[in-house]
């Protein structure tokens, strides 16, 4: 039988050459040029690269036999995945493999840090023997504050409570269970953490939540001679918030490894000998890497063979002709998933999910993880795709419930509803699709209305009486922004109603303030994007 042939256009370790070897016709082509790969692509059944070979419609189109496409590390931002989808090609990439490193990674800088050792040992090299002015502080008894209890977050934990180090930790995202696995104190707030903690050490995807999330404000409240660690991502800890912070003695130390822009020279950080320095160290390790370039090898291998890949990211080929049908509604439950922690942030207990009418005669399985995909995405430092999505929302304490109806009880033939329930509280919702089959928002929280999910959408609590819609169209307007749909819904005249408005750009943080102040709007508009 004639081997399969894998081209590999980006260096990855060579235990993981050796494994593409034993099975496969392995083409190295380490920086092979653009214009190269596109005129050879088509003669390879599989594809493997890092971060600079970017896979688009153009190289897609031109590889008519590639069937997978392997990303060694975590993200696939280099990887147009809806292209790869529609072209049945099976996208996978190693969103564990440098777990380990970067938890090490964040602890060694800790210690570091906390010990002058970087800043003695420049000292020393350069000719002195000098051990007065790098006296420092044990880890022993201290109070360590982890903001994120993710992958990376609770692997920091366990190793810091072989510290006899308090370990506490803010995530709102993470339920009581894991943080009891793991031995860490939960903490209702950012700011009760950042009061308490001796040490801050971030572990948080970077989004437009996290962006900045310890600034200026959060290291007003921290203790004097309070210790910074950031071996996430560059931003999550603001500079110039540090950088004031370390001018005034308020931060006694700094480790970083990430930075707001990189690469990262002449950084102000860089002058203070208290602040210990990586250029984006986190997974750089021998056994990273070469766990790195072996997960993608098994995967790419088992691709090939048909066989069941761990971290695939899309859903190319999965129910055959069914995917077709139901390829919109699971669009619809990523979305409807996607809305809980945009509007709210408390842990998750349980979720029910019930499919009404013809719907529920398929394979609903993959719709619940669509749903569950969506839910996570939002909160998560990893990559969630079709093939954990579950798995993660199981470790994350999230208990779910399947049912199915042969017959809707409203008005609509297909019916996805869901309920979440996060500890006292829950949320309601139900969708289906609109007759172009595009996802709709039907009901939210007992309020019935017929919402598109695209773009941004505006969720406005409000009176129920005249000159109220009026005025807030007009607001909108004046703030530049355009409403391109917008529906109204109550329970009974005269009571809180509800507006969902669909905009046509992002409104920003301070006019949704200036809208709060609105007569007869009731708390601050919240803002949905899909």
């Amino acid at each position: 039988m004639e081997r399969k042939k894998v081209i590999v256009t980006e260096n990855i370790a060579e235990e993981g050459l050796i494994l593409l070897k034993s099975e496969l016709d392995v083409d190295f082509r380490d920086g092979i040029s653009r214009e190269d790969l596109l005129e050879i692509i088509d003669q390879y059944d599989a594809l493997i690269v890092r971060s600079v070979t970017k896979v688009n419609e153009e190289l897609i189109k031109r590889g008519t036999k590639l069937k997978v496409v392997g990303r060694a590390g975590n993200g696939v931002d280099n990887i147009d995945v809806d292209v790869c989808t529609r072209y049945g090609i099976i996208v996978a990439n190693t969103p564990d493999s440098n777990t380990i490193s970067a938890a090490e990674q964040t602890i060694s800088l800790m210690l570091s840090s906390a010990r002058n050792t970087a800043w003695a040992s420049d000292v020393l090299k350069s000719g002195t023997w000098d051990r007065s002015p790098f006296r420092g502080s044990e880890l022993y008894g201290k109070t360590v504050g982890i903001v994120g209890l993710g992958r990376i977050g609770s692997m920091v934990a366990t190793r810091l409570n072989a510290f006899n180090m308090k370990v506490i930790a803010y995530d709102p995202y993470i339920s009581d269970e894991r943080f009891e696995r793991y031995g860490a104190e939960r903490k209702a707030s950012l700011e009760e953490l950042i009061q308490e903690a001796d040490i801050i050490t971030v572990h948080t995807p970077r989004n437009e939540e996290t962006m900045h999330m310890v600034n200026e404000n959060i290291l007003s409240l921290a203790k004097d001679g309070v210790r910074v660690v950031n071996c996430a991502r560059g931003g999550i800890v603001k500079e110039a918030a540090l950088l004031q912070g370390l001018e005034s003695g308020k931060v006694a130390s700094a480790g970083l490894d990430v930075y707001e822009k990189e690469p990262a020279i002449n950084n102000p950080l860089f002058q203070f000998s208290n602040v210990v320095c990586t250029p984006h160290l986190g997974a750089d390790t021998f056994e990273a890497q070469k766990r790195v370039g072996e997960n993608i090898a098994e995967q790419v291998i088992k691709a090939l063979e048909g066989g069941i890949v761990p971290n695939v990211v899309n859903l190319p080929t999965l129910l055959g002709e069914e995917l077709n049908y139901l390829r919109p509604y699971i669009t619809l439950a990523e979305k409807m998933g996607n809305i809980y922690y945009q509007l709210a942030k408390t842990a998750i207990s349980r979720v029910e999910i019930t499919y009404s009418g013809p719907i529920s005669i398929n394979e609903t399985e993959i719709l619940t993880i669509g749903f569950l995909k969506g839910l996570l995405e939002p909160v998560l430092w990893e990559k969630v795709n079709y093939v954990n999505a579950r798995l993660m929302a199981e470790d994350r304490g999230i208990k779910i419930y399947e049912s199915k109806e042969e017959k809707s009880t409203k008005r609509y033939k297909n019916l996805i509803s869901i309920k979440i329930f996060n500890h006292g509280n829950e949320m309601e919702m139900a969708g289906t699709l609109s007759r172009a089959r595009d996802p709709l928002l039907v009901e939210i929280n007992g309020y019935e209305t017929e919402t598109t999910l695209e773009g941004y959408v505006l969720i406005v609590e409000n009176e129920d009486r005249p000159r109220i819609i009026g005025p807030f169209a007009t607001a909108l307007g004046d703030e530049g922004v355009n409403i391109a749909g917008m529906k109204v819904a109550r329970f009974n005249k005269g009571e809180k109603a509800i507006m969902l408005v669909n905009v046509d750009n992002k409104v920003e943080e301070e006019v949704l303030d200036r809208l709060m102040k609105l007569d007869g709007i009731l708390g601050r508009p919240r803002l949905l994007h899909f």
